[in-house]
């Protein structure tokens, strides 16, 4: 698949390497021990590894904390049981929001093992939000018991795009004060273990096809409606970043041609119109304090017509968007993500609306629409599923 911002070049393996090679088979003998313990000899019958390649690997992987070995006997003779750590092997998973912080530890077989979420400051630096980071980090291990030497790297979320040329926050983040910075250098020098770093919405996607319930879908489309919207993308089966990085700014996207002034300099794009911000803004008129994005969620269950209408008229315009989308690369499954998947059918009904209008109609009727099961977990689970991925570990 196509690498996200990574702190090393060598951290992209060639596939002919040796250490290329070792990951495979390490990934083969990963798969042997899910279903249960195994002798060294049962592995290399099961894989078709030689026992001593089979051996090698093990000693490896138990100096990692990967597996743990004991002695027993097989047929008779004396033989070295295999099995996993459940803990032995985590990946850290944190996402950065524009007012949150998440962080997810997440186990070999894809179990979350403890995670948790806190308020950021509006308007927050780089500098606060990554020692808030390590902070939670630092709680999350302590409470869990899990060793910080376990931790195989941390995958790391940013709404906004990353220039993958230089590592940077690319201008239109939703964190204007973290472009320019490059979050990967920072992260790493504090936490010290290797750091992956990605567009949120682009690990709202992985998500979905590893803890998700879209596992095997090769063409998925995930978007996420919050301060901004964004959307990541599977294609054949694999992320897709284009060039430099910057894909899927569908909330860029021009609705209405002389509509308000985006944040990006041009207008009527789609975040002037369906983004939380733009909802907040237009139903706080009139009340005493501004809302929240649960407020939204909280008013439109509730049937408030205003809310209603906001979220309607703003499902129509995604699902507009989204048809031009659609048009272009014929997804087979559109999930949507972010605070406001909550509302199911509240918020499904017009973008399916605005979607089947826009797109061609064999698109239209064949593409699968839903909202996220993954809730607001998305991104920091994909972020998990990042490191997994780059440790050459593939969800089961």
């Amino acid at each position: 698949m196509p690498s996200p911002t990574s702190s090393t070049r060598s951290r992209t393996k060639n596939p002919g390497s040796q250490s290329a090679l070792r990951h495979l088979n390490q990934q083969r003998i990963i798969d042997c021990l899910r279903s249960g313990p195994s002798t060294q000899a049962e592995l290399a019958r099961q894989t078709g590894l030689s026992t001593a390649t089979v051996s090698n690997i093990v000693k490896i992987m138990q100096d990692e904390g990967t597996v743990s070995t004991e002695p027993t006997t097989s047929s008779g003779r004396r033989a070295l049981n295999v099995r996993l750590n459940g803990n032995g092997i985590v990946a850290v998973g944190i996402d950065f929001g524009r007012r949150h912080l998440r962080v997810v530890l997440a186990s070999l077989g894809y179990h979350v093992i403890a995670e948790e979420s806190v308020l950021l400051p509006l308007g927050h630096h780089a500098d606060e939000g990554i020692a808030a980071a390590v902070a939670l980090l630092d709680r999350l291990l302590e409470q869990s018991g899990v060793q910080r030497s376990a931790l195989v790297g941390a995958g790391v979320g940013i709404p906004g795009p990353i220039d993958r040329r230089t590592g940077t926050v690319a201008q239109g983040a939703i964190l204007p004060e973290w472009v320019g910075i490059n979050i990967l250098e920072h992260l790493e020098e504090t936490l010290k273990i290797p750091v992956f770093v990605d567009n949120d919405a682009n690990l709202g996607a992985l998500s979905e096809v590893t803890w998700g319930p879209h596992g095997g879908i090769c063409n998925l489309m995930f978007l996420k409606i919050g301060s901004g919207i964004g959307a990541g993308l599977i294609l054949n089966g694999a992320p897709y970043y284009g060039s430099v990085g910057v894909t899927g700014e569908i909330g860029h996207a021009t609705i209405h041609e002389h509509g308000l002034v985006c944040r990006c300099g041009n207008r009527g794009c789609l975040e002037t119109i369906a983004s939380t911000t733009t909802m907040i803004e237009l139903l706080s008129r009139g009340e005493n304090y501004p809302l929240a994005p649960g407020d939204i969620v909280r008013n439109a269950l509730a049937k408030d017509p205003a809310t209603l209408r906001v979220v309607d008229d703003a499902g129509l315009a995604v699902g507009r968007a989204l048809g031009n989308v659609a048009n272009l690369i014929n997804p087979e499954v559109i999930v949507i993500g972010g605070p406001l998947a909550v509302l199911g059918e509240l918020l499904l009904t017009p973008v399916r609306r605005g979607l089947i209008r826009h797109a061609v109609p064999v698109i239209g009727e064949s593409t699968t629409l839903t909202m996220s099961s993954l809730g607001e977990r998305a991104e920091a689970l994909g972020a998990a599923a990042l490191v997994f991925q780059h440790a050459g570990i593939r969800a089961p």
